[in-house]
């Protein structure tokens, strides 16, 4: 599994694989580990599916109880356990909390045996003021350099954009057909 999550001048992009794995046994190539809490937050997850779509599930619930309660939206702070979205208070926000309920904001974030390999390209070429394009490219390059070096990512990349008007899915794309497409463009 490799899931991330950055901020830029234009938002957020959040970008996974969609490899799952049982041991050293591929168990799906399709599962879909971003949870689309409502039109301005999504979720994220890395490590046990089952806990990680209950959890997603249940916060998707309070956060639409939250908005009848108090007749806006919930924080994405309120909300946060590897949340990012968008709020008018907040602007783009990114939160990781993990099962030890550390809870932390950032910029970036990357979880999953393939965060190393992931990291290693956004580092080299992540900066504040890219592009929507090259956000969104940025993203699904970091997933493709996971899901290359490491076994228990790949299958396929999911890719998000977040913005104050909510989140904009950007496709799913199949690492085995983008992988020499990227390699021979770059």
């Amino acid at each position: 599994t490799t899931t991330l999550a950055f901020r830029f001048q234009g938002g957020i992009v959040v970008a996974v694989d969609s490899r799952a794995t049982a041991g050293n046994w591929v168990a799906s190539q399709t599962v879909n580990k971003v949870i689309r809490i409502n039109p301005f937050l999504l979720g994220a997850m890395a490590g046990g599916a089952a806990d990680c779509q209950y959890w997603e599930t249940w916060l998707g619930t309070q956060c639409r109880l939250h908005e009848l309660r108090e007749k806006e939206r919930i924080s994405v702070a309120a909300a946060s356990k590897m949340v990012c979205g968008y709020t008018p208070k907040e602007g783009p926000a990114i939160y990781y909390v993990d099962s030890d309920g550390t809870r932390m904001k950032g910029d970036m974030f990357c979880v999953g045996s393939g965060q190393t390999f992931a990291y290693g390209v956004l580092d080299s070429e992540y900066k504040w003021d890219l592009t929507v394009e090259d956000a969104l490219y940025l993203g699904k390059r970091s997933i493709l350099a996971a899901a290359h070096r490491d076994a228990f990512s790949g299958g396929s990349i999911n890719l998000y954009h977040v913005t104050e008007s909510g989140w904009v899915y950007h496709g799913n794309h199949n690492v085995g057909d983008i992988f020499y497409e990227i390699k021979e463009k770059e």
